[in-house]
């Protein structure tokens, strides 16, 4: 069963235990899930009042709500 929900975030987390960086996916929008592939970046054109309803491959905003 789907389910919808909401993500806030519109960039990733950085984990610093280790020498380099590692960045893990806040938006949901990663296709290398749980890893952040910059996919966020759209993130940027978005109405913070709205909600984007993406499709099942997370690349595409298929309706857009008022966020209640």
């Amino acid at each position: 069963m789907p389910r919808l929900i909401r993500h806030e975030a519109t960039g990733p987390i950085e984990l610093k235990p280790q020498e380099k960086s590692a960045w893990i996916c806040a938006c949901g929008l990663s296709q290398a899930l749980p890893l952040c592939d910059g996919s966020h970046k759209v993130t940027k054109a978005e109405d913070p009042t709205k909600c984007c309803v993406y499709d099942k491959d997370r690349k595409t905003v298929i309706e857009i709500r008022d966020d209640k």
